[in-house]
């Protein structure tokens, strides 16, 4: 049995990047794994070689990785109002008070 191909899709400068898009991916349904240095992770590092955390999708994902990714750069996903997540405030009604 073959193990699965995975491609590079995203190089992030840390392991907190590297989550995030991991996790934009995964709620696309996509098969993700993210790989890095382990110096990195250890001490905090998020710039240069040490602190890069590659993104990898399975290569029949990648298209479809890609796509999101580029969206995501132009600023086409919907990011919603933190206050979109509230409920409403009730109406004040004051004739209990009378």
């Amino acid at each position: 049995m073959t193990s699965p191909e995975y491609v590079e899709v995203y190089s992030a400068n840390g392991q907190l990047e590297a989550d995030m898009i991991r996790l934009m991916l995964e709620a696309a349904g996509l098969h993700v794994l993210t790989r890095g240095e382990s110096a990195g992770a250890v001490y905090g590092l998020t710039v240069g070689p040490l602190g890069e955390v590659r993104v990898l999708v399975l290569a029949s994902e990648a298209q479809a990785a890609n796509e999101l990714l580029t969206a995501m750069e132009d600023g086409q996903l919907e990011n919603p109002s933190p206050d979109s997540y509230l409920p409403a405030a009730p109406e004040d009604d004051d004739s209990e008070l009378e």
